[in-house]
């Protein structure tokens, strides 16, 4: 989401700019943090570059061997982190304590499984060059930069943070303005089993910090974000051909078939809908329901949504909306979706009462409000009635986005999931995909390109280092000017033997 600066910076007595990240439930100030420069910037990169070089040295199990440090450190001061969550996003205890496990999990499996999915190994060399033996590794980039969100201030930005690292890059991170705390705690925990070299640095800031990073000469960048912003991070690291890896919004559809269990799928649309206050770019937000098992289905979903409130307290099920300009968002789509003929089955505008907004339902929604066709990042549902399964597949594909989705059915479960156009889908269950370290998360169109996690995930911060080595003479040698005509001849025939029928 675009992001807005939440206080103005001042000036204090050591003549550095600084802001403060407020927490969203009380307006209470968390801690203050510098501005960082375009100099703060280009210097945090240059002294990455000489730590990328020690960090590469170290070899995956040096490299396995902090790795796991770090996240025993994160382990055991993970209460204190999620308190630092919870502060400077709002979300409840239960929310964040969630995202870190998540954290844990994916740094694990990355340190893991480094030196399986980069290291060198053996390629067949096929027909023509069987005299020379050939080998295929993947070397670190160098330094990489990382541009992360507030949504899910740990767990999205370590999605690339704990790869690019596991793969051998020095990494300098600028969170968003509203969590800056967890950049600077994810640094300095690192710091601690990483003494040696600045191997993660965090540069604090807003819009002009992150464009600095991008023009800043890193071998790549990683942002999060909404998809207009993503252009622009395009745009800007054109310049210097940076290659980018690109997580933008969505608009996740969740597909209910005739032969759905119809009360697991109500649990899945509310939880995954409202979990996060439903600032989950992965999240439910368009839910297609069949006909048949429409009724059913509309009557959980009322039922369970009723339940739920937000609130700053510790029992509360969900937090506030952490920026507050998506408030306003949030407000608008409700009122499109209103005023075009639209129902809501379940609160309202009058759910909507900064920094909270209540669960809101909606049906018979047209196609074209913005609450159907824009990123809400609100706990709202826009619930469909369509003919079956096949139909509602139509209409989920028909945005431009494809980040994740979510498909309830009990036989054609994996049918439906094949015919839909996004990174990522989950059969009975939502947002299931981003939990599995080892799959890549990521999507198409206006959801961005490029993958966080897994194997892919681990590739995306390196590159493909592949060498030849000449064992003995060949028979048949076409690489020379010496070859003579009777050679390519007999290459030509032996192609058409041994691929020709």
């Amino acid at each position: 989401m675009t992001q807005t600066v939440p206080t103005t910076p001042a000036r204090v007595d050591d003549g550095q700019r600084r802001f403060a990240s407020l927490d969203p439930r009380t307006g209470e100030v968390v801690d203050h943090h510098v501005v960082a420069s375009e100099d703060d910037v280009r210097e945090a990169v240059r002294v990455a570059r000489e730590a990328s070089v020690f960090w590469a040295e170290l070899g995956y199990d040096g490299r396995r061997a902090r790795l796991d440090a770090w996240r025993k450190l994160l382990l055991k001061r993970l209460d204190e982190f999620q308190v630092l969550i919870s502060a400077e996003t709002g979300k409840s205890a239960d929310d964040a304590r969630t995202e870190l496990a998540l954290v844990i999990d994916h740094l694990h499996w990355a340190a893991k499984h480094a030196p399986k999915v980069l290291g060198k190994r053996k390629v067949a060399p096929g027909m023509l060059m069987y005299n020379h033996a050939a080998t295929l590794e993947y070397r670190p980039l160098g330094v990489v930069g990382v541009i992360g969100p507030w949504n899910y201030p740990a767990f999205t930005p370590m999605g690339s943070i704990a790869y690019a690292m596991a793969a051998g890059n020095a990494v300098v991170f600028k969170p968003s303005e509203f969590t800056p705390g967890v950049g600077v705690f994810l640094a300095s925990t690192f710091a601690e089993v990483v003494p040696e070299f600045p191997v993660l640095q965090v540069v604090t800031g807003f819009g002009e910090t992150g464009a600095a990073l991008c023009a800043s000469g890193v071998d790549k960048l990683a942002f999060t974000g909404s998809t207009a912003t993503g252009k622009k991070v395009m745009a800007a690291c054109a310049t210097s051909l940076t290659p980018v890896l690109v997580e933008c919004g969505g608009k996740d559809p969740l597909i209910v078939a005739e032969d759905a269990d119809v009360r697991a799928a109500a649990e899945g649309a509310v939880w995954g809908g409202i979990f996060n206050s439903g600032q989950t770019c992965a999240g439910v937000e368009r839910v297609y329901v069949a006909d048949a098992v429409y009724d059913e289905f509309i009557g959980l979903v009322v039922e369970k949504a009723k339940k739920l409130r937000p609130g700053g307290e510790a029992d509360a099920h969900f937090g506030p909306i952490t920026m507050p300009k998506q408030v306003d968002v949030i407000q608008s789509h409700v009122a499109d979706a209103l005023a075009r003929g639209g129902r809501a089955v379940v609160g309202g505008l009058e759910s909507i009462r900064p920094p909270y907004v209540e669960p809101v339902v909606l049906v018979d929604v047209p196609d074209d409000s913005t609450a159907v066709t824009e990123e809400t990042f609100g706990p709202t549902l826009v619930v469909t009635r369509v003919a079956d399964a096949d139909e509602a597949v139509r209409r989920a594909n028909s945005l431009a986005y494809g980040l994740g989705a979510s498909v309830y059915s009990r036989n054609r479960g994996e049918e439906l999931a094949d015919k839909l156009r996004c990174g990522m889908v989950s059969v009975n269950s939502v947002l299931a995909f981003a939990s599995v370290p080892g799959l890549p998360f990521g999507g198409v169109g206006d959801s961005g390109f490029g993958r966080i996690h897994g194997e892919d995930g681990l590739r995306e911060f390196a590159y493909a280092h592949a060498v030849t080595r000449k064992r003995f003479g060949a028979l048949l040698n076409p690489m020379t000017y010496d070859r003579g005509s009777r050679t390519i001849r007999h290459v030509v025939r032996l192609v058409r033997v041994l691929y020709g029928r």
